[in-house]
């Protein structure tokens, strides 16, 4: 399903994802050192499982943080590869989502686009979790606020956190463009009425199934150039 281009004079708002789009979930791996054969891999089940788990707990009405569930799926993972390891342990690797890579762009890329418009993280990720990653990637000057699925129970890409985000801005859905590296964030936003513009971070194919990204950038600079800043 294709969607419309792109309409940068619709934008009034810009709105990001946090986890693989400011920070790099890969970066996890390095908990993972010592306690598995493949870090990587292990750290990819564990980014998977945990999005597996935001979405279940939409449609069986259950809510934990995303802190939680992130617990439990680096738990999955852990246990997968082979790990034996105690709570401790297991609580000390999860942790790590407090201290994630920054993407390279992140920085200069959103003070571009804080120019122009007023920029918010739009992000599964729970209130604590958002106030150390944001610290972490040194943006919160350039950040007029943070919205998290918490505050409606809700997760991606249900309409709902879109709609929120929207409610919470004081922007027309329409006039938000929501920037992302996640595929399904794209289409929960495009879907909710927000133009998706996806981060495409690793250069690889766009899914071949639903809605399609209204723009394909490969940093943040990219959107700021497409608007003309």
């Amino acid at each position: 399903m294709a969607s419309s281009e792109f309409d940068p004079d619709r934008v009034t708002t810009i709105t990001f994802d946090s986890y693989s789009t400011v920070v790099d979930v890969a970066s996890a791996e390095a908990a993972l050192e010592g306690h598995v054969d493949d870090p990587g891999a292990a750290a990819s089940l564990w980014r998977s499982h945990s999005l597996f788990y935001t979405m279940v707990a939409n449609h069986i009405g259950e809510f934990e943080t995303f802190y939680e569930l992130n617990r439990h799926a680096a738990t999955y993972a852990l246990e997968a590869f082979g790990a034996d390891v105690d709570e401790e342990t297991r609580d000390e690797i999860t942790s790590i989502y407090h201290d994630l890579r920054t993407f390279d762009d992140v920085r200069e890329g959103m003070e571009r686009l804080a120019e122009s418009y007023d920029l918010y993280v739009v992000s599964n990720g729970n209130p604590e979790m958002l106030e150390t990653m944001v610290e972490t990637a040194g943006i919160g000057d350039v950040l007029a606020d943070t919205i998290s699925a918490a505050e409606v129970e809700t997760y991606k890409p249900d309409a709902e956190i879109y709609r929120h985000a929207a409610a919470r801005t004081g922007t027309p859905i329409d006039e938000i463009a929501h920037t992302t590296a996640g595929w399904f964030d794209v289409q929960g936003a495009v879907h909710a009425g927000m133009q998706g513009v996806w981060v495409n971070r690793d250069g690889g194919p766009w899914p071949t199934y639903g809605p399609e990204p209204n723009l394909e950038i490969d940093s943040f600079h990219g959107l700021a150039d497409e608007l003309g800043i």
